[in-house]
């Protein structure tokens, strides 16, 4: 069991980000390990044939590493909510040439380091410079053309966690995140074969949601910045049940293959009302309701003021667009959960 001490200062500080960094490790999981990564399966048939020709062993090398212990340094924690690759990659290349090569030898320690690990060694700036190359050949292939639906998912949950602090407090932040995670109150408790304990020490817990983290969880115990915790999204499970939706100008997912709403759903709030509420398991602009599925700006924005006056989505501002979700109550209708009864 790890046990993460919390005062009530750091449940306030807790804070969400999407790491790109963190979606290119967990993914190099999922295409080593499809017995434990099944869900990916659809993914890892496509990519396959894109990767048979390119040479990716230092990253996977290093990825991959016998001790399964990946180096700190290539999954930095996030300072800003929404990095981009570059700027990981910058962070990534900064980093010190000891700190790289005794990271990756920690990696590797009591195994036989194939030349590529070898290298960070003799060579770290080589060695360094090489995987942020293999890095951005990877990205190309195997992440960009999935990016829109990870960000839209992670995005999804985010806004979730964020709706769900500010109606039922901040400890709704951490209520239900995964199965193997639990918190008592003073602390976040996650299940695992060996007895370990840290606290925050004034740091920040960032909560990094990751498509392809699958059915694990992951916490990274250092880090300048502040510690970490990988987990998977809600809604990971379907990532490649439908088209990867397009990205529009400004860099927003959308243009999604039509919403079917469930057939309860439909009888109750008309099929069309239905398609919006579905559609809102991920932030929407009226725009993006529009586009996705096929109305005039006029009638998304009239559905989507009903079913806010009706208390089952609410617009959140990013930026200058706002953005509507689903409430509490409209997640339960959306789901198919029956209401508890309780405001």
């Amino acid at each position: 069991m790890l046990r993460i001490e919390f005062a009530p200062a750091d449940l306030a500080g807790l804070r969400f980000a999407h790491s790109p960094m963190v979606e290119v490790v967990t993914s190099l999981f999922a295409l080593e390990r499809p017995d434990r990564f099944w869900m990916h399966a659809a993914w890892r048939d496509g990519v396959r044939p894109a990767l048979a020709n390119v040479s990716l062993r230092t990253l996977r090398a290093v990825v991959a590493a016998p001790t399964c212990q990946v180096p700190d340094f290539l999954t930095p924690v996030p300072a800003v909510a929404r990095p981009t690759l570059d700027e990981e990659l910058r962070v990534i290349a900064e980093t010190p040439w000891d700190v790289v090569a005794a990271e990756v030898d920690r990696a590797w320690a009591g195994h036989a380091a194939p030349p590529e690990i070898v290298r960070f060694g003799t060579d770290p700036a080589g060695g360094l410079a090489e995987l942020v190359r293999q890095v951005r050949q990877y990205v190309a292939l195997a992440i960009a053309p999935v990016w829109p639906r990870l960000r839209a998912v992670a995005e999804g949950e985010i806004a979730h966690r964020a709706l769900g602090a500010a109606e039922r407090g901040p400890r709704a932040l951490l209520r239900g995140l995964h199965p193997k995670l639990d918190w008592d109150g003073t602390a976040l408790l996650l299940a695992s074969a060996k007895e370990r304990w840290w606290s925050l020490d004034g740091r920040s817990l960032a909560l990094l949601p990751a498509g392809f983290a699958g059915p694990m969880v992951y916490p990274v115990t250092a880090g300048p910045i502040g510690r970490a915790l990988w987990y998977p999204p809600r809604g990971y499970g379907r990532l490649w049940d439908a088209p990867v939706p397009e990205r529009p100008a400004g860099g927003v997912p959308g243009g999604a293959a039509p919403v079917e709403p469930p057939p309860a759903l439909a009888a109750l709030l008309g099929p069309t009302r239905a398609a919006v509420l579905t559609l809102l398991a991920v932030p929407h602009s009226t725009g993006e309701v529009a586009t996705a599925l096929r109305l005039a700006p006029a009638t998304a924005s009239h559905h989507l003021t009903t079913l806010r006056d009706a208390g089952l989505v609410v617009g959140e501002r990013v930026g200058r667009r706002l953005r509507y979700l689903r409430t509490g109550l409209g997640e339960q209708l959306g789901a198919g959960t029956p209401p508890s009864g309780r405001p």
